[in-house]
């Protein structure tokens, strides 16, 4: 039975462009944009909480690792968990997971004032969020095959919605000065019962046998996707997707700020740029990779990222900056979602590529702020970001493992 009730059945026996996959598609994409609240959520609300908690920047880098240390290590098993349970389930107990971490981390801060609870939190945060991160690419992915056209990065643009949303009540949470507890609290109902609703209209799991010799095969799949060459370069390129995209959610607002001598406004508002860039690129790149392929256009984009990363650092003027900063994030939009989706080609084997790209992808995301900021010590922040396009040009090397593997005759 699937969380709505149904019988499960194989689902290549929904019919393509069904009401069922239409549904599907919707549902995949409200649990894409939540997920994207609940983490923007928290993010919105990090400075209050340094205030609150009296924390360092030391201190507060150490604080944050908590939630990328839960993400990491849900990945590994992420995918077992998902062919296991079936995407639906796994969904929305994972999400379970992101809202008691919410809750924590915020009543943590606001009523306790505890650092330990707050990394207990973010760390039920991170974990819930990581796996569900697998789950819902898995299911965007097989939503993909039954419509026939590439649709996975209009999901991961539905997420980055979702965050714009996340960032935008932070923000005014903070202005009217609404308690870090009852925020996130707030926002952790939400997300929970819009994710239930969403996952309801996921697509039936097939039957799964759980017994001990069918779970030790999903465990030697999984070790043996982790010799892929394949899988592994998939995950190589995702890296470096996940770091060209991190690295300005992290510091291109602080980068304009301490390079370009612009207000903490301007530098919210070149964040923004990216943000929209990002969105509009997962959203009008899927047209372009249905009618040129994934190869293609990856090298473009993956060569727009690197301008636009290289202009937003050297052009010596805010306004051609900014326009840099716009490229950057047109450019630097497919790759992680285009990559999910390489990685889950073939239907069978795509939970367990799926978590592995993950894991690799998301080291991304552990490592780079950190790196980046000792870096900045040495050369300043803003000149500190040219390690994007030096990452990114080797990179093209990579695109052609994005090509759908031949199909036996």
């Amino acid at each position: 039975m699937n969380p709505t009730g149904a019988p499960v059945t194989d689902p290549v026996a929904v019919p393509p462009g069904s009401r069922a996959v239409l549904a599907a598609r919707t549902g995949v994409a409200v649990v894409f944009a939540l997920n994207g609240l609940a983490v923007a959520s928290w993010f919105a609300r990090v400075p209050a909480v340094r205030d609150s908690l009296g924390l360092s920047a030391g201190q507060l880098g150490l604080l944050l690792i908590a939630m990328s240390v839960g993400a990491l290590l849900a990945m590994p098993t992420a995918g077992l968990v998902t062919q296991r349970l079936g995407p639906a389930r796994t969904v929305v107990a994972s999400t379970a997971f992101v809202a008691l971490g919410l809750t924590v981390a915020g009543l943590s801060t606001g009523l306790l004032g505890s650092p330990v609870g707050v990394a207990v939190g973010l760390f039920a945060l991170g974990y819930g969020s990581g796996t569900c991160d697998v789950a819902m690419n898995i299911e965007g992915a097989t939503v993909e095959k039954r419509l026939g056209r590439t649709i996975l990065p209009r999901f991961h643009a539905a997420w980055s919605l979702g965050s714009v949303a996340g960032a935008g009540l932070g923000a005014g949470a903070a202005r009217v000065g609404v308690p870090i507890g009852v925020h996130l609290t707030v926002v952790a109902a939400v997300v929970f019962g819009g994710t239930l609703l969403g996952a309801r209209s996921f697509l039936p799991a097939p039957a799964e046998d759980g017994g001990p010799t069918a779970a030790g095969d999903r465990r030697r799949t999984l070790l043996a996707t982790w010799r892929e060459p394949r899988t592994l370069l998939i995950g190589l390129l995702v890296l470096v997707a996940a770091f060209t995209e991190g690295s300005a959610n992290d510091w291109v607002a602080v980068a304009f700020i301490d390079g370009y001598g612009v207000s903490e406004a301007v530098g919210a508002t070149v964040f923004g740029v990216f943000v929209v860039g990002m969105t509009l690129g997962r959203t009008v790149g899927t047209v372009a990779i249905d009618r040129w392929g994934r190869v293609p256009v990856l090298f473009g984009t993956i060569g727009l990222a690197a301008a636009g990363a290289t202009l937003a650092v050297l052009a010596g003027s805010g306004p051609l900056a900014i326009v840099g900063v716009a490229f950057w994030g047109l450019g630097a939009s497919l790759g992680f979602p285009v990559g999910m989706s390489a990685a889950a080609d073939d239907e069978d084997r795509a939970p367990a590529r799926v978590s592995v790209v993950a894991v690799i992808g998301y080291t991304a995301f552990l490592a780079g702020p950190p790196l980046l900021g000792l870096l900045g010590d040495h050369v300043g922040t803003l000149r500190a970001l040219l390690v994007v396009p030096v990452l990114l040009l080797p990179t093209l090397f990579l695109v052609p493992v994005l090509r759908p593997p031949a199909r036996p005759a």
